[in-house]
């Protein structure tokens, strides 16, 4: 069951052709929500809308905002625009889309004709907060060079909830990005992470491929239970399409939980358990007492020997993310409190201007 309330606009705080992010009055209580236009159309100050409340009120972090369900003042529409694919499908609130595979599309023949991503560097991470470290050490020394950003439906499906992209794409550092599953709202739609890289390659013509899901992330404290464990057949894909697999560690000595301290017990399971290809690994060169917890923890895992690891030296990422004026938060942490983590997502991009001299 969901939790539905009825308020009324009290402000708009933010719009685009995509999202409004707004204040309702709720029983007397001002609060936050966000409006995805697509799927409920336009609204206005004083207008009556149906609530989705659930995730407030059971105090999540991320994605803990209410969602616009239905507008009463603009309770009718006809569609507009897009193909016969359709996302969030068998729902309510099912929406189509314009495909990039589907037969009516301009690009049907050349995902058809496809034969290798010809080793092109295909990087995934596990959460969200990522992307803006890569890309600002990619582009900072690379600005001539395409970076395509593959959203999963790990997490958000409405890739404008993120501000992240937001904010990369109007500093003109994020060229293009791509919607999968049930995901959607990508400046390309695909149906799955095959069609996607083919897309980025052959139809984008990027240089490199960021592969993530959107803000929010599922955890459970358990080894199996986490909606990052997808990445394990993202990397088995990208090999499979002769792409090179490039996997971030999730590391982090500031989590306050234990099982994420140094390279956390998401990225081992990753690793140990589910990827059945080799991949790359790149993980920053530490001080001493940190380094010596990782490498610990890739020989008990047999990390060492079932991947390439790669230990990058003078990783500059608060100098990366200054060039750009970009501000960083992962679990609430800035790159101040939690600077292992960002730098271990820069520390890709520092691996591609080597590996591939650029």
């Amino acid at each position: 069951m969901i939790s539905k309330k009825v308020g009324v606009v009290e402000s708009i705080i933010d719009t685009n052709n995509e999202i409004d992010e707004i204040k309702v009055v709720i029983n007397d209580s001002i609060e936050k929500a966000y409006n995805y236009k697509k799927i409920t159309g336009k609204l206005n100050v004083g207008d009556k809308v149906l609530l989705n409340t659930t995730a407030v009120e059971l105090s999540l972090g991320t994605g803990g905002y209410h969602f616009v369900i239905a507008n009463f003042n603009n309770l009718e529409s006809n569609f507009t625009e897009g193909g016969h694919i359709m996302k969030l499908r068998y729902t309510p609130l099912q929406i189509k889309v314009d495909s990039v595979e589907e037969q009516g599309s301009v690009y049907h023949d050349k995902i058809n004709s496809f034969k290798s991503l010809d080793n092109i560097p295909v990087v995934v991470g596990e959460l969200h907060s990522m992307l803006t470290p890569f890309v600002a050490s990619f582009k900072r020394y690379n600005k001539d060079k395409k970076i395509v950003y593959v959203m999963t439906d790990g997490a958000s499906l409405c890739i404008n909830l993120s501000k992240i992209v937001s904010t990369l794409k109007e500093k003109n550092i994020l060229d293009s990005t791509i919607t999968i599953g049930n995901a959607f709202g990508g400046d390309y739609e695909c149906v799955n992470i095959y069609t996607a890289l083919i897309t980025a390659k052959e139809i984008i013509k990027a240089d490199v491929i960021f592969v993530s899901m959107g803000p929010g992330i599922t955890g459970t404290g358990t080894k199996y239970g986490f909606t990052g464990i997808e990445q394990g057949a993202i990397l088995d894909c990208i090999k499979k399409l002769g792409g090179n697999p490039i996997f971030i560690p999730r590391i982090s000595f500031a989590d306050k939980r234990g099982r994420h301290i140094g390279i956390s017990h998401h990225s081992m399971t990753v690793l140990e358990e589910i990827v059945n290809t080799r991949v790359n690994i790149i993980i920053p060169n530490y001080k001493k007492e940190k380094l010596d917890l990782i490498n610990n923890q890739l020989k008990i895992h047999t990390i060492d020997t079932k991947h390439d690891i790669f230990f990058i030296d003078n990783i500059e990422t608060k100098k990366d993310l200054e060039y750009f004026n970009l501000k960083v938060r992962t679990m609430g942490r800035s790159y101040d409190e939690d600077s292992e983590f960002f730098d271990s997502s820069s520390a890709s991009a520092y691996y591609i201007r080597e590996a591939f001299n650029v």
